[in-house]
């Protein structure tokens, strides 16, 4: 089957063909670690975890890497307000990202480069630009020519006249345009590193491509992100591909939509900033995953009691029916795990990854698997796909494995019912939920 990809650089699905055959390069920009991960940090997380799952569910072997910012002003003044090293900052947040990562029950993936860790790297390429003209410096700092990019803009749909230009680090008033943006900023605040162009820190938006290319050695079939790296990150990004080796980076641009709560844009000025520790205190990971998954990749996500309330109901029902269901596997040994394809899930995520549609897929299979059970038919098939889609969205269920005295209680349970002994039926039932078998 075709399998299309919104690509946003030509704002068109597009039939994804990777570059290699069988082979697929990604990068996904991640967070900025001064601070525990928030929902809005999660929703890429999980989009791309999706994607990263079900391009290996089509049989391609996926290189996955994605990025920690451990450079920033943010982490600096982190640093100066509890009396630590940038270093102590960045640890103990990657750590909790990387434990918000397993929670949320993220496959790991290949690669996790550090810019602290890649700077050498990032100053040789600042070096390049400098030497191909598309870099000047201006003062102490360093900046990016973009005037000499024809196309500059092609990523957002922007017109340069129109950009409303937003920079992560403050830059001097020297530059030859105003829309240049800086590659290196001499300062002594916080951790520096020493250049051949003076001593201070790379600005923000060198770091994802320099590691892209020291990772991939060349052109990634997928840039990941939010949709608001568009521009300025991910337009830059490019802007220094095309200066540095005439490519753009990556042949599929796919971005996820912005989150709001109950209606509103997240901030914590409206007070309803929300991190992903916090909200699994109040819904189970799979209903987290779910409520970010149900919904449309690219389009804008709400979070709302109602949204969350309604998949907790949608995790409960799978739930129960693959426990029901488990039950007739180990007690009449029926054979499952052999589907390893499904041509209707295939049918739904090849057109752009369609959650919505591969979870109301879900949802028939779960009323038809409890229709078996009800009717003593084959459920094999049925559990086959459920579990497949399960692993494509990342939600996981555990189930109990019999041991022979759980099926010898089970098969007393059921002779005492079909004896109306209601007694100890009833007596053996809270043994069986005890144990987690019914």
């Amino acid at each position: 089957m075709i399998m299309k990809i919104f690509n946003t650089l030509t704002n068109k699905l597009e039939e994804f063909t990777p570059i290699t055959p069988g082979v697929v390069n990604m990068y996904v920009c991640g967070p900025t670690v001064y601070n525990y991960a928030h929902v809005g940090n999660m929703y890429p997380v999980i989009v791309f975890d999706m994607v990263y799952r079900y391009l290996k569910y089509k049989g391609y072997k996926v290189n996955y890497a994605s990025n920690f910012t451990d450079v920033d002003d943010k982490i600096i003044k982190a640093a100066l307000e509890l009396s630590v090293t940038e270093k102590e900052i960045t640890d103990k947040f990657i750590q909790a990202y990387l434990e918000e990562l397993e929670a949320l029950q993220c496959e790991q993936i290949d690669y996790r480069p550090r810019v602290t860790e890649t700077m050498d790297s990032i100053i040789a390429f600042i070096s390049l630009l400098l030497e191909k003209d598309y870099a000047y410096k201006s003062g102490e700092d360093v900046y990016f020519r973009v005037s000499k990019i024809s196309d500059y803009g092609c990523l957002s749909k922007q017109n340069l006249e129109a950009l409303d230009y937003g920079k992560r680090i403050d830059v001097a008033d020297t530059k030859e345009n105003p829309f240049d943006f800086v590659l290196w900023k001499k300062t002594n605040e916080g951790i520096t590193w020493d250049a051949p162009f003076g001593t201070g820190r790379p600005g923000w938006h060198t770091e994802c491509v320099v590691m892209i290319h020291n990772i991939f050695n060349g052109k990634i079939d997928i840039h990941g992100g939010g949709v608001d790296l568009k521009f300025p990150h991910h337009e830059n990004e490019m802007a220094q591909s095309k200066a540095a080796w005439n490519h753009n980076l990556a042949n599929y641009w796919m971005h996820n939509g912005h989150i709001m709560v109950e209606g509103e844009k997240m901030s914590k000025s409206l007070n309803n900033f929300i991190l992903a520790k916090d909200l699994r205190k109040d819904y189970p990971s799979n209903a987290i995953r779910l409520a970010f998954l149900k919904n449309q990749y690219r389009a804008p996500l709400d979070l709302t009691k109602t949204t969350f309330s309604e998949c907790v109901t949608i995790n409960d029902k799978i739930y129960n029916a693959l426990k029901q269901a488990n039950i007739n596997i180990q007690m009449d040994n029926i054979s499952v795990g052999n589907l390893k394809k499904d041509k209707k899930i295939e049918e739904i995520m090849d057109n752009d990854f369609n959650t919505p549609n591969l979870i109301t897929y879900l949802l028939d299979l779960i009323k038809e698997l409890n229709t078996s059970i009800r009717n003593n038919t084959d459920i094999s098939q049925t559990y086959d796909k459920i579990i497949l889609i399960n692993s494509i969205l990342g939600l996981e269920y555990e189930l109990k494995e019999f041991s022979d005295k759980d099926k010898e209680l089970y098969q007393e349970w059921l002779t005492a019912r079909e004896n109306k002994d209601f007694q100890k039926a009833d007596t053996i039932r809270e043994q069986l939920v005890s144990l987690n078998i019914l």
